[in-house]
């Protein structure tokens, strides 16, 4: 019996010494990434770096001119942010639900040791918690369980008096009050979300639309391209709007494998997603993307990538939706496994900054060498991106290759600074231009 424990490590060796990268990561960024031929193995490269937490004082590094603080430490897995109208933030401390037909056979073994080796195996909170203002060592100055007993939520919105949760498996509506500090009343049922036994892509954010009319809820796939059978994709691998008044429910862009941020570009008005692509095709490929999304959109997951590459893996072909695939906007990096997305429109940060999007990339397992861990900034003009990615927050890996943190969820604060979920350190940190981080006139600011 001793030797189980060996199998896993012997397996996760194996596949540790798959496919290396032949181009930087730096490749796969922009408007026109490389796209190398696909390289096929036995077993996936798997080269995640394992969760261990910050030390003590330990804290990301912030890019020259900003400065990093703890807005909140010893949270439970917090994902994702959202801040209300009177500046207070709400943070979901949540983990997968139990998805036992998603770890059957080799794969989904392999999976399970992925997710354990991530810091991500345990329990869901299943609570948002507010944090309040500033306090004189730059965390919190309050902090309480506003709402629990959910199932994994993720994504918030607040429409009037009407607070969203996208929980794993249903958007519930709760009623909300100004400068409430807790919510007891129970939620109301908007609209189910596809969930079931697999549930392989989990998470469920959502967003209003600028009138508060519809929200937009995004659906990752259940599979990495198909794998699970393609009757198990229905309503999946999309992006879906739910009309506030009559429930109805509608696709409004598929074949998205794992959308999960959503923010609205200020110039254009357009909605702009955040795409996990699909795995296993080598530590080159397939470039992670964000991109405006049109109504009625597809963008080509399962049949094809970036457009119209065609996935031979998956089988029956469908050429007919390969001819009208999408090709996303911008590329991210192959495997960074990119998540959080927020325009900047605040005045704290230097003006380099006004109008461009921060991307909070959660980091890969399925590269050599690694690549996300850490927080981008993509400079817009026009409405577009314009030029090069430039890191924001760095270090969340050590020199050992352990994860100290992993960035997911994004925000801006009413003071203008930039919040970062960590789910693997626990924390919300809060960056801010350096000199207002010594002088504390960012945490006045926030108070009022």
């Amino acid at each position: 019996m001793r030797i189980a424990p060996v199998f896993p490590a012997l397996i996760l060796a194996l596949a540790g010494c798959g496919d290396t990268a032949k181009l930087p990561v730096s490749a796969g960024f922009g408007p026109d990434p490389a796209l190398p031929p696909p390289r096929h193995a036995l077993f996936p490269t798997v080269n995640i770096a394992p969760a261990k937490g910050w030390p003590p004082g330990g804290t990301p590094m912030a890019a020259a001119g900003l400065a990093v603080q703890a807005y909140a430490t010893g949270l439970d897995h917090p994902r994702w942010l959202y801040v209300l109208p009177n500046g207070d933030v709400l943070v979901a401390e949540t983990n997968g639900p139990p998805r036992p037909e998603d770890s059957k056979g080799i794969r989904g073994w392999i999976s399970r040791l992925i997710i354990a080796r991530a810091g991500a195996g345990g329990p869901s909170a299943n609570r948002i918690t507010l944090l309040r203002g500033i306090g004189g060592n730059g965390a919190a100055a309050v902090r309480t369980t506003f709402l629990q007993g959910l199932n994994s939520p993720f994504g918030m919105a607040l429409v009037g008096n009407d607070l969203y949760i996208a929980d794993t498996d249903a958007v519930l509506r709760f009623p909300y009050r100004n400068g409430a500090t807790q919510i007891t009343a129970p939620g109301e049922r908007v609209a189910d979300l596809p969930a079931g036994p697999i549930n392989h892509h989990w998470t469920k954010n959502i967003i209003a639309s600028r009138n508060g009319s519809v929200l937009y809820a995004t659906v990752g796939s259940n599979s990495n391209v198909g794998e699970n059978g393609l009757e198990n994709e229905t309503g999946r691998a999309a992006i879906l709007e739910i009309d506030r008044a009559n429930r109805r429910v509608r696709f409004f862009a598929s074949g998205l494998r794992n959308p999960n941020g959503l923010a609205w570009e200020p110039v254009s008005g357009a909605l702009w997603t955040t795409v996990n692509e699909r795995d296993e095709l080598g530590s080159d490929l397939v470039p992670d993307y964000m991109t405006s999304v049109k109504d009625g959109g597809f963008y080509g997951w399962p049949f094809s990538y970036w457009g119209q590459h065609i996935d031979t893996r998956v089988r029956p072909q469908r050429p007919d939706l390969v001819a009208r695939a999408i090709t996303p906007d911008y590329g991210l990096g192959s495997h960074t496994a990119s998540f959080g997305l927020v325009f900047y429109q605040g005045d704290l940060l230097p003006q380099h900054y006004a109008g461009g999007a921060f991307v909070a990339q959660h980091g890969s397992w399925n590269r050599i060498p690694r690549s996300g861990y850490k927080v981008i900034f993509v400079p817009f003009a026009h409405g577009r991106p314009s030029e090069p990615p430039e890191d924001v927050l760095t270090g969340f890996v050590d020199p050992q290759g352990n994860a100290l943190g992993r960035p997911v969820g994004l925000a801006i604060d009413h003071s203008g600074a930039l919040l970062v979920a960590d789910d693997v350190g626990n924390a919300v940190w809060r960056i801010a231009p350096a000199r207002v981080a010594e002088t504390g006139e960012a945490g006045v600011r926030a108070v009022r």
